[in-house]
């Protein structure tokens, strides 16, 4: 468990993304799919109905010992709250309301961030845009583990350890690479998610929000759904940098497995994107894919040529201030 290896430096490339190029190719071919970008009609109402059955569990654990409180944070709410989060993802491309009703997709992402127990909507959107305009971009995608990690993170039981921490270092992580300003919207996030936090203690106490946090702590860490945060980019194939997933998780990950067709056609929702590659299957098929986010966890703590190293960066020519 402590044999250290495994690489020493990120995979260094000169070549942009390859979202983009794939996206005019497949556009030319298939200019159908332009038909699947915009809302999701169903998405604010899935969404709405895991916001409200979070609120009904914080009523019904407010009496339950402790050991059943983080219990059932872990095999039910973690699972909730992970999906929130990806909720919150999907939302981030304006997907729930469309682009026209820009502030509206804001808002309603402060509705589904309000059962994580922390504020986290705001924050993710403007760097979740970096993350698909600079894919990999050094000093520009949060999404890449710091040199401190990829260098401390590197036997087995320390892969363990990162991947516990997860949530801890996606939540500090920006605030190293690519600090920003706090904006008016960040703010109203806060203010909004402490309101909620307040009324449910007055009404519960304390254990529903200790279920909450505890839940979406546990559920981004070493769970299975978390899988997906190394599934995605994480290099098992030498110069393949994104990889997507088809299996059963993608019914409560809003698809988020289908993830090169996420990075090629970020403004389609989750649930259209198996049409994307039904159409585009020929781009699709032959390119690298997982089958079990759980063998993705198992690979990455237990293979010595994978860990925080493994992520393909470049250089971008523009600053990071544009």
């Amino acid at each position: 468990m402590g044999k250290t290896g495994g690489r020493g430096d990120f995979e260094w490339v000169y070549t942009d993304q390859p979202h983009t190029s794939r996206r005019k190719e497949i556009l030319a071919k298939y200019p159908q799919i332009k038909s699947l970008m915009g809302p999701d009609p169903q998405l604010k109402w899935v969404v709405s109905g895991m916001v409200l059955t979070q609120f009904l569990a914080c009523f019904l654990v407010h009496d339950l010992s402790w050991k059943w409180i983080f219990f059932w944070a872990y095999a039910f709410g973690g699972c909730i709250n992970h999906s929130l989060t990806l909720a919150i993802h999907d939302i981030s491309h304006n997907v729930a309301f469309g682009n026209k009703l820009a502030k509206w997709n804001r808002w309603f992402a402060m509705w589904a961030n309000l059962p994580i127990g922390l504020p986290y909507s705001a924050a993710f959107k403007k760097y979740h845009i970096d993350h698909h305009r600079y894919l990999g971009g050094d000093q520009l995608d949060v999404d890449i583990p710091t040199d401190l990690e990829g260098w401390f993170f590197c036997t087995p039981a320390r892969k363990i350890l990162w991947l516990f921490l997860q949530p801890l270092f996606y939540a500090l992580r920006p605030l190293v690479v690519n600090p920003k300003p706090v904006g008016r919207l960040e703010v109203q996030n806060a203010m909004v998610q402490l309101v909620v936090d307040l009324i449910i203690y007055y009404l519960w106490g304390v254990k529903p929000i200790v279920y909450l946090i505890a839940g979406s702590i546990l559920g981004m860490g070493l769970h299975p759904i978390s899988g997906h945060f190394i599934a995605e980019h994480y290099m098992f194939l030498k110069g393949h940098e994104t990889y997507s997933y088809y299996g059963a998780l993608n019914l409560i990950t809003f698809n988020v497995g289908y993830h090169m067709e996420h990075h090629d056609f970020p403004s389609i929702p989750g649930s259209k994107l198996p049409q994307v590659k039904e159409i585009a299957a020929e781009y699709y098929d032959s390119l690298p894919q997982h089958t079990s986010w759980s063998r993705v966890l198992w690979d990455f703590v237990f293979d010595d040529s994978i860990g925080p190293y493994s992520r393909i960066k470049r250089e971008y020519k523009l600053s990071k201030q544009e």
